[in-house]
């Protein structure tokens, strides 16, 4: 595990620690080296006894098959490519092989080390870890990508509209809120407690960096023409959890609630970590707390002609730990669900 400390990282470790078939041999970090897992995590009990080392390539294969990366934007892709020639298997939690030409990602996070990296290579090989729509490929991969939260709840809910041409791909609106814990465990102001509580807030809305990824992924996975997505992101007061809602243009416009939860749930049907609502029953981010579950509802709009479809789940478990955990699964040939917690603690 590399990257222990941060909300993806811990979550990662807890996950991990509790799973019948993995053990956490190795926790990797910059700013907590030399510290023992006990003092960086008092609260969760038991974890591993190791202290957080530099992560060396040569130190890291010799103590590990799997590896995990929970690092910020640009870090990962100075690592990943030592590690993946020492023959471990990788799954990363940011941005840095999610976008399979260099090129986009470039464009995306021009500012996070853009110019040094030369693994186009990597980046068009690397699978995108969304289980639900790319099993086999996890299957086999030696580098998975997962999406972040946003993403994955967004995707959840207009994939299988992509798939089967239940949705025009011109005018898709994506709304979503999301807790605190989603801008990670440094300090920021706008995550304050003085600042963040007691109010809703939109940001990115003139273009979002999960924008472009989700647009390349919803065209390759959702067997789509080139779509353009508006996404607008909303901060909460609370710590953890995500709901987005997907609204676009029935095709045709007579398509019924029931009808599209039907195919909702034919399209689900076989995955343990997603779950369909019957029609009227719209989902909360209480639900999914603590679980590495996704709620979806469908819900259609005569007078419009639109398609609403809702999406909940927690942000730091299927949308981030416990959806690489879920990879790692698939990699090994486990049940996808092993060691992962589907039941809410409620309320």
């Amino acid at each position: 595990m590399i990257g222990a400390s941060g909300y993806g990282g811990l979550q990662t470790v807890r996950l991990i620690q509790s799973h019948p078939h993995l053990r956490v041999t190795f926790l990797g970090g910059h700013g907590s080296v030399g510290r023992h897992w006990r003092e960086l995590a008092p609260f969760l009990d038991p974890g591993p006894d190791l202290h957080v080392a530099q992560p060396d390539p040569d130190a890291i294969a010799a103590a590990a098959d799997l590896v995990v990366l929970s690092l910020p934007n640009g870090q990962a892709s100075t690592l990943a490519p030592a590690l993946l020639e020492r023959g471990l298997r990788v799954v990363d939690l940011s941005a840095d092989y999610r976008f399979p030409r260099l090129e986009d990602w470039r464009q995306v996070y021009g500012g996070h080390g853009a110019a040094e990296r030369a693994d186009a290579g990597l980046c068009a090989e690397a699978v995108y870890g969304l289980p639900e729509f790319n099993r086999q490929a996890i299957a086999t991969a030696r580098l998975v990508a997962c999406p972040g939260c946003f993403p994955t709840t967004s995707l959840l809910a207009l994939l299988p509209l992509l798939q089967a041409g239940l949705i025009l791909p011109e005018g898709i609106i994506i709304d979503a809120k999301t807790g605190t814990s989603g801008g990670g465990r440094e300090a920021r102001r706008h995550l304050l407690l003085a600042e963040a509580g007691e109010a809703v807030a939109p940001y990115g809305v003139e273009g979002h960096r999960h924008t472009r990824e989700m647009e390349i992924q919803a065209t390759t996975l959702g067997r789509s023409r080139p779509l353009r997505l508006q996404f607008t992101p909303h901060l909460l007061p609370m710590v953890r959890g995500l709901l987005a809602t997907v609204y676009g243009q029935l095709s045709p416009p007579s398509c019924a609630a029931a009808q599209l939860t039907s195919h909702f749930l034919d399209t689900y049907r076989h995955q343990p970590c997603v779950d369909v609502l019957p029609v009227g029953v719209y989902p909360s981010t209480k639900w999914v707390r603590q679980t590495n579950r996704a709620l979806l509802s469908v819900a259609t709009n005569p007078h419009t002609g639109q398609v609403i479809v809702m999406a909940a789940l927690d942000n730091l478990l299927k949308g981030q730990a416990g959806q690489a955990v879920q990879c790692f699964n698939i990699m090994l040939g486990l049940p996808e669900s092993t060691g992962l917690p589907l039941a809410p603690f409620y309320p």
